[in-house]
C-alpha cells in the first residue's frame, strides 16, 4: 500500500514515527521542529508542519524561534539535556537563514550532540536560475550555500528527487542514534522537491524504535586495561560528558569508592561526581582546581572515561606530567580512545565501567594516596568558600554571583552558560548536586548559546528551574530567544552580568602583553582609540523590551533576594547586576598554550613571550605506548 504525499509531508511523517529505546524505555525521538520560513522552506514544510499540527499531532509540535543559530543551539540543549536520546529539527529557507545556521552546526558535532537540520535549498530542476539568494559558483553547477555544512555535519545529503528521501532519511536516523557518531545531521532540501508528491510505501510511516545499545570492551582490550590499572600507584579518573550521556554516574560512584581512584571532571563531565564525594577533587585542567590538577601532575595511570582530551582538559599537554604516565580510554568511539597512545578501551561508559569493577575485584589504591586526595579536595573547597563570599569590595566579583546562585538554586536546578571568563569560573567554582545539573557548553565556546541552550535545556526537563548566567558580551550577540521563552511560557531565570566588555578575553589579552587591546565597550576618545567613556548600553531595558520580568541589582543580597523571588516566578526573569572584571577566581595552577608575538616593539609583549617560552617546555606528546 502506499499513500500519496509531498517531501514535506512525508518527512513530517516519518520524523512522528520514530522512536529511541536503550535499557527498555521507549520514547519519540523527536519532540518537535524549529523553523523560521523564507521562500525556500514555507511551501513544503511549512505547510507540512501546519497540517501535522491540524491533524493534533501534539507529540510534534512547532516552534517559532528568532535566529537561525539559536535554534539549532536550543535543539542542543534539549538533546544534551536528554542524554542524546531525544531531538529537535530546525528548518529555515535557502540563503542567509541555511548559513546562519552553520555555526549551530559546528557546536553540536563538536559535542556530539544529535540534531536534525533541514534548509531549504535553490531548484532541482534549475527552471527559474539563478533564483533569490542562489549562490552562483561559476565552476561548479551543483553548489549551493548549503555545502558549508558539509565539513560540520556528521552526515549530509541533498534530495534532489522524492525518491532519494528513504535512502536519506535511515542514514540520517542511524547517524542521530549513534553515540559514537552523531552530531549535526544536514538534509538540503530544494524547494521544489519538498512541495513535490509522490506515492510513498505505508512502512515509511511505521513507528520505527532506533535501539540505543551498551557496547561491552572487547575481552583483550579489558585484560590490558586491567593489567596497567593495579600497577598504579597514584591513578586518576578523568570523567567526561560520556559519563553523563551513559548514565553511567552511580556506576562511577561505586567504582570510585570501591577502588579509592580520585575523579577528576571535564566540562562537559561535570556533575559525574556530587562535588562533595569524598573520590571528587572537581575541575580538570587550565580550568581546573588546585586539587585536580595536583594529582593530575603525579598520576602514572590515567583513565579518562567518555572524554575528548581536548587542550583545556590536558592544559595543552601539560598538566599530566608524570615521565612515565599512561593512558586507559574508555570511550564510545573508537577516535577518541585512541588518543594519548592509551589502551584503547572502545565501549559505552557505564558498560565500560562495570567490567572494570569486576575485572579489579578487591584491588584499590594505598590509603595514604585516598587520604591526600580528600586533603586536597577539602583546601580547594576552601578557596572556593572564599571566592563565593570575598566582600568589601565596590561591585561583587563574577565568583560572589556564581556562589550566591549556587546558593539559592536547587541540588536538581540547572545552570547553564558557554562563552566568555564564566565557565571557567563554573568549572572551578559550581557546587554540582545532580548529574543534570550543570549544562556548560565549552566545546565549541560558543557566544550566544547561553539564553537559547537554556531554552532546549528547560523544554527537556520542565520540572527543574533554569538559570541562565549570560555575560553582556555574549547577551548583545544573542538574546533574541528571550521572546521565544516568553511566547512559549517556558521559564527561565537569566543572570545577565555586566562587566561592559569582555572579560576573559580581556584577561588573555593582557596575559599576551597585547594589554586588553579591543576587549572594552568605550566610545572612541578624541585620541582615536577606544579608550573613552563607558558606553551607555541599557541592557536591562533591551530585556525588558523583549517581554522579561527584569530585576536590576547592586549587591550580592539584592541579587540573593531578586534569586529567590525569580524561583517563585511563573515567566522568564532576567536579572542584571555589575561586576568587577578584575577580581578574579582562585587560579587552577595550570597553562594553556596561546601564543605570543615573538618580537615586538612593546615591552608587555616582550615579557608575556619570556613567560610563554619559559611554559612551552613542559608540553609533552603524550605518545609512549601503553
Amino acid at each position: 500500500m502506499t499513500t500519496r504525499l509531498t517531501v514535506g509531508q512525508a518527512l513530517v511523517r516519518f520524523l512522528i514515527a520514530q522512536r529511541t529505546e536503550r535499557d527498555g524505555i521507549e520514547q519519540p525521538l523527536f519532540a518537535g521542529c524549529f523553523g523560521i520560513f523564507g521562500h525556500g522552506n514555507v511551501a513544503g514544510l511549512g505547510q507540512a508542519l501546519l497540517e501535522a499540527e491540524l491533524q493534533g499531532n501534539s507529540g510534534f509540535r512547532y516552534y517559532q524561534s528568532r535566529n537561525e543559530q539559536a535554534m539549532v543551539h536550543a535543539a542542543v540543549g534539549y538533546a544534551r539535556m536528554k542524554n542524546r536520546l531525544c531531538a529537535l529539527a530546525c528548518t529555515t529557507s535557502i540563503g542567509p537563514g541555511a548559513t546562519n545556521m552553520v555555526t549551530g552546526a559546528a557546536l553540536a558535532t563538536i559535542n556530539r550532540i544529535p540534531v536534525l537540520l533541514l534548509p531549504g535549498d535553490t531548484f532541482a530542476t534549475r527552471v527559474a536560475n539563478p533564483v533569490l539568494q542562489e549562490l552562483e559558483d561559476m565552476r561548479f553547477g551543483d553548489v549551493s550555500v548549503n555545502d558549508c555544512f558539509r565539513p560540520v555535519s556528521r552526515y549530509f545529503d541533498r534530495v534532489h528527487r522524492a525518491e532519494q528521501l528513504l535512502a536519506a532519511l535511515l542514514s540520517a536516523m542511524r547517524v542521530l542514534t549513534d553515540p559514537a557518531e552523531t552530531g549535526a545531521v544536514t538534509l538540503a532540501l530544494p524547494q521544489d522537491v519538498q512541495a513535490e508528491a509522490h506515492d510513498w510505501p505505508d512502512e515509511l510511516f511505521a513507528p520505527r524504535i532506533w535501539h540505543v545499545g551498551r557496547p561491552v570492551p572487547e575481552p583483550g582490550a579489558l585484560a590490558r586495561a586491567l593489567e596497567l590499572l593495579r600497577s598504579a600507584q597514584r591513578p586518576l579518573i578523568v570523567a567526561g560528558g560520556g559519563v553523563i550521556y551513559s548514565e553511567a554516574t552511580e556506576a562511577l560512584r561505586a567504582f570510585a569508592e570501591a577502588t579509592g581512584i580520585p575523579v577528576a571532571e571535564t566540562q562537559a563531565g561535570k556533575g559525574a561526581l556530587a562535588y562533595n564525594h569524598p573520590q571528587a577533587v572537581g575541575a580538570i585542567g587550565a580550568t581546573g582546581t588546585t586539587a585536580a590538577n595536583a594529582l593530575a601532575r603525579e598520576a602514572d595511570v590515567v583513565l579518562g572515561i567518555g572524554t575528548r582530551w581536548s587542550d583545556f582538559t590536558t592544559a595543552s599537554r601539560t598538566v599530566f606530567a608524570h615521565p612515565e604516565v599512561r593512558f586507559i580510554n574508555l570511550n564510545i568511539a573508537a577516535f577518541d580512545a585512541a588518543k594519548h597512545a592509551g589502551v584503547s578501551l572502545v565501549a559505552d561508559a557505564r558498560a565500560g565501567v562495570q567490567a572494570l569493577a569486576a575485572g579489579l575485584g578487591g584491588w584499590h589504591v594505598a590509603s595514604s594516596y585516598r587520604e591526600k586526595a580528600a586533603e586536597l579536595a577539602t583546601a580547594w573547597d576552601a578557596k572556593v568558600e572564599r571566592a563565593y563570599k570575598r566582600g568589601a569590595t565596590p561591585l561583587p566579583a563574577q565568583s560572589e554571583v556564581i556562589g550566591a546562585v549556587n546558593e539559592i538554586s536547587q541540588p536538581r536546578d540547572v545552570v547553564v552558560c558557554a562563552a566568555g571568563s564564566m565557565p571557567g569560573d563554573l568549572h572551578k567554582l559550581w557546587r554540582t548536586r545532580d548529574p543534570k545539573g550543570y549544562h556548560v557548553e565549552y566545546g565549541y565556546s560558543c557566544m550566544g548559546y547561553e539564553i537559547a541552550g537554556g531554552l532546549g535545556a528547560k523544554m527537556a526537563c520542565p520540572d527543574r528551574d533554569v538559570f541562565v548566567l549570560v555575560g553582556d558580551g555574549s547577551y548583545l550577540m544573542m538574546s533574541q530567544e528571550l521572546v521565544t521563552a516568553v511566547q512559549e511560557g517556558i521559564k527561565l531565570i537569566v543572570v545577565l552580568v555586566q562587566n561592559h566588555g569582555y572579560a576573559s578575553i580581556g584577561n588573555l589579552s593582557q596575559s599576551v602583553g597585547a594589554q586588553r587591546f579591543g576587549t572594552r565597550y568605550r566610545y572612541r576618545a578624541s585620541g582615536g582609540r577606544l579608550d573613552g567613556d563607558v558606553l551607555p548600553v541599557d541592557l536591562a531595558a533591551n530585556a525588558a523590551s523583549l517581554g522579561a520580568d527584569v530585576k536590576r541589582v547592586r549587591s550580592i543580597d539584592e541579587l540573593r533576594a531578586a534569586l529567590l523571588g525569580a524561583r517563585g516566578a511563573a515567566h522568564t526573569t532576567v536579572i542584571h547586576v555589575e561586576t568587577d572584571p578584575m577580581l578574579g577566581a582562585p587560579d587552577s595552577e595550570a597553562w594553556w598554550d596561546v601564543p605570543v608575538a615573538e618580537v615586538s616593539s612593546l615591552e608587555t609583549t616582550r615579557e608575556a613571550r619570556k613567560a610563554y617560552d619559559a611554559a612551552k617546555p613542559a608540553q609533552r606528546t603524550y605518545t609512549k605506548p601503553s
